[in-house]
């Protein structure tokens, strides 16, 4: 199975993904301790927030069997729902929503690549998990915003991309060759 957030890693550069699953290299630096402070509260699992209308929880496993994908959320919310699918941890039929957490919104203000591709991958495990077509946002720390990502209009495109970053992946660890 491949870890989602391996994805990010082998997209950003596949020598540095190499490093870190092939060779089990890792060294942070003031980017990588920013952020882990941010998703601190995030991934703790101790953040629920209920009401009657919402349940939004943090560190969410999500997998998909299909393609071998695993991961977690930073949150998740389920909004009860009547036109919703049934959660069965929940009792209520819910809208499922996605929210990754990143420290800073791109200077150009469009979405990166790595972050879309990590939260298509989520939603395609939550999609699988709950049997749903779920909604995925990130939220930028630093506009406190959050910004809905266009998978309902470039589904295809994205399903694609995964599928060949996935394909990739594998073949570099089966190879254990790590990429130049």
């Amino acid at each position: 199975m491949i870890n989602i957030r391996t994805i990010q890693h082998y997209m950003y550069c596949p020598r540095r993904f190499g490093l870190l699953e092939i060779n089990n290299d890792w060294s942070e630096n003031a980017f990588v301790a920013l952020a882990n402070i941010m998703h601190e509260r995030v991934h703790s699992g101790k953040h629920k927030v209920q009401s009657s209308k919402k349940i939004e929880l943090s560190s969410v496993a999500v997998y998909n069997d299909e393609l071998e994908l695993y991961g977690i959320t930073d949150c998740i919310e389920f909004t009860k729902c009547s036109s919703g699918v049934y959660i069965p941890a929940l009792g209520e039929k819910c809208t499922v929503k996605i929210i990754e957490y990143k420290p800073k919104q791109p200077k150009t203000g469009e979405i990166r690549e790595t972050d879309a591709i990590q939260v298509f991958a989520q939603k395609v495990c939550a999609d699988s998990i709950w049997k749903c077509n779920c909604e995925a946002y990130i939220y930028y720390e630093d506009t406190r915003k959050r910004v809905k990502m266009p998978f309902d209009t470039e589904y295809d495109r994205y399903y694609k991309m995964l599928n060949e970053l996935i394909n990739k992946i594998r073949a570099c660890i089966d190879s254990g060759i790590i990429p130049p």
